[in-house]
């Protein structure tokens, strides 16, 4: 990167031009274009045919899929599909699996209408976002895999582009197609709402043509990796166990024991804060976004309007929040951002606060989104910036599925308590129950930030598995 620093702009720009850095630019859109069809959108769609509000909390629970993706995400890792990774590779075999099953699913989410059938809606549903996650899995592993480490900036800008524009087509295109094509807005219509889920599901097909298209990268097994499994191949052996089941102890130490015991090793006590901060970080926002929609509908806002100013503007103003966000962690450091991020977020809740009193207001709704996306904007880069550090090479595509996935556990629990809490006590008091759970966030990133933050050190192939598993 210091080379590409020293010369000109175009030379620098060049780097987007290569093949699997555009690739990103697809696969991020195939990424992000499932999450809120069944979550934000699904709960408009689902306030809309009249579902109650305490149904739409209980049913946000299905993304917790996401959360719970570091159970298989050693098994994505590491087990081939039979006849799909000898054809593709490891990585494009899970990717093309995984996006073929989110196509089928939002085509049965589209073909149910929830009045009628709402578990066959919530089955879909979880299918989606079981196969989303799996996805994610396999998407990061590719990203970290595919190229040098001085193109992986650019990676992550293209996955980035992509991924939002997604969000938009996900949220905001949804409303406007249903919208179009609705001849009755004064009442529900499922029909709309059909068409526009079919138009997501074939939209699914730029990320299975990106696959079959982008080749598998040609990665060696990592050094830390083989001397682990020969670390507990020799304990292993002790038990004079058939050889079979040895194979198998070994794989399921190297594949779930080692990338974790990884983690807490290198951070010793200071693990638990760490991973406290994580499942706490995004808790003020997780929470306050599943009633966001039901909140916009209770106010009267039409489908065109949250398209135009939530699902719209609100990502453009969450795009240049991540842009502050990177310029401050230049400027002052990953720790330091990290806290303005968490404040942020947890203030700019009281916005709806004031915007519940105005009512149908859209200039109060630009103000609030504006606020309310920058500061999520920034949140996340310092959070993206800070899980990347935590990280271990040799462990990458494991470890963060375990910290994304702990990011995601408790705020979405908790979130779907979210819709009984608003029809016991109102949107006012739900607002400021949020923000006030960003206050143990500052507590936390305090504490974390004693620690001199750094990335963990890279273990050369040098130093034994052995000695890095149990050094004190």
């Amino acid at each position: 990167m210091k080379a590409a620093a020293k010369g000109s702009w175009i030379n620098t720009l060049s780097i987007y031009t290569h093949p699997r850095v555009l690739g990103m630019l697809s696969l991020g859109f195939s990424a992000g274009l499932p999450l809120l069809l069944i979550l934000g959108t699904l709960s408009f769609w689902l306030r809309e045919a009249g579902i109650d509000r305490t149904t739409i909390g209980h049913l946000s629970w299905v993304g917790l899929a996401y959360s719970f993706k570091w159970l298989w995400s050693p098994l994505v890792d590491r087990m081939p599909l039979p006849g799909l990774t000898r054809l593709l590779g490891r990585r494009r075999a899970w990717l093309l699996l995984s996006q073929i099953v989110i196509m089928l699913a939002l085509v049965g989410m589209a073909m149910t209408d929830p009045v009628i059938n709402l578990t066959h809606m919530v089955f879909f549903a979880l299918a989606v976002a079981f196969a989303s996650a799996t996805q994610d899995i396999a998407l990061d592993a590719y990203r970290i895999e595919a190229i040098a480490l001085e193109l992986q900036g650019a990676m992550a800008a293209t996955y980035q582009a992509g991924y939002r524009v997604a969000m938009i087509l996900a949220s905001a295109g949804v409303l406007w197609i249903a919208a179009a094509v609705d001849s009755s807005a004064a009442s529900y219509d499922y029909l709309p709402w059909r068409f526009a889920y079919l138009v997501m599901a074939c939209c699914m097909s730029v990320g299975i043509v990106t696959t079959l298209i982008i080749r598998e990268p040609n990665i060696p097994v990592s050094t830390l990796l083989s001397e682990n499994e020969r670390y507990a191949q020799r304990i292993i052996d002790n038990w004079h166990l058939n050889d079979r089941l040895t194979r198998m102890l070994v794989w399921l130490y190297g594949a779930l024991i080692a990338p974790f015991r990884d983690f807490i090793v290198r951070h010793g006590k200071q693990a638990l804060v760490i991973l406290a901060l994580i499942a706490l970080y995004r808790i003020s926002d997780v929470v306050m976004g599943v009633m966001s929609n039901p909140f916009y509908v209770d106010m009267g806002y039409t489908k065109d309007e949250v398209a135009a100013v939530s699902k719209v503007y609100g990502v453009l103003m969450t795009i240049l929040g991540a842009a502050v966000g990177g310029l401050l962690i230049a400027r002052i450091g990953i720790m330091r951002t990290l806290f303005i991020g968490a404040v942020l977020s947890a203030a700019t809740n009281l916005l709806f606060v004031w915007l519940a009193g105005r009512g149908h207001d859209v200039s109060g709704l630009v103000f609030t989104i504006s606020a309310d996306n920058l500061s999520a904007g920034i949140a996340s880069s310092a959070f993206i910036a800070y899980l990347s550090g935590l990280t271990n090479s040799a462990y990458s595509a494991t470890q963060y599925a375990l910290f994304s996935s702990v990011m995601l556990l408790l705020p979405k629990f908790v979130a779907g308590f979210s819709g009984q809490f608003v029809d016991a006590y109102g949107y006012e008091s739900f607002f400021i129950a949020t923000a006030l759970l960003g206050v143990p966030v500052l507590v936390l990133v305090r504490l974390a930030g004693k620690a001199r933050f750094e990335s963990p050190a890279k273990v050369s192939p040098e130093m034994p598995a052995s000695e890095h598993i149990n050094k004190p």
